[in-house]
C-alpha cells in the first residue's frame, strides 16, 4: 500500500501565496474597503489573482502588504507614496535576507576557500 500523501486542500492552507480570500473578506481582514484594495492594485502594489469567474482573490502575503499600506495611509501618507514605501521596505527585507544567507558558512567550505 503506498504511503498517504497530504491533501492538497490542507497544503494550500499553509501556503502564504495561495489566493484564498475574496475581495470582501480580504478588505474586512485588514480593516479597509474593497475600493482601497482596488486602488493599491491599480498602483501595482499587489496584483490579485482572479478566480475562474474573474473575481479578485488575495493571498495572506498580499494581505500583509495591503495592511502595511493601509497603516501608512491611515497615518496620512498619500496612497501612491505608501505603495512605494511598502515596495521599498519589501525589497530591503529581501536584500537583508539574501545577505544573511550569503554570509552563512557553507558546510564543507573552509574560510580560506571564500
Amino acid at each position: 500500500m503506498p504511503p498517504e500523501t497530504p491533501s492538497h486542500g490542507t497544503d494550500r492552507l499553509d501556503d502564504d501565496d495561495y489566493p484564498a480570500y475574496t475581495m470582501g473578506r480580504a478588505a474586512e481582514m485588514i480593516g479597509a474597503t474593497p475600493g482601497f484594495l482596488r486602488a493599491i492594485g491599480e498602483a501595482r502594489l499587489i496584483t490579485p489573482l482572479r478566480s475562474e469567474g474573474g473575481h479578485r482573490r488575495y493571498s495572506r502575503y498580499q494581505l500583509r502588504i495591503a495592511a502595511r499600506a493601509r497603516e501608512l495611509v491611515d497615518a496620512g501618507t498619500p496612497i501612491d507614496a505608501a505603495c512605494r514605501i511598502v515596495i521599498l521596505e519589501d525589497q530591503l527585507e529581501e536584500a537583508l535576507r539574501l545577505n544573511e544567507e550569503l554570509r552563512r558558512p557553507v558546510v564543507g567550505r573552509s574560510a580560506a576557500d571564500s
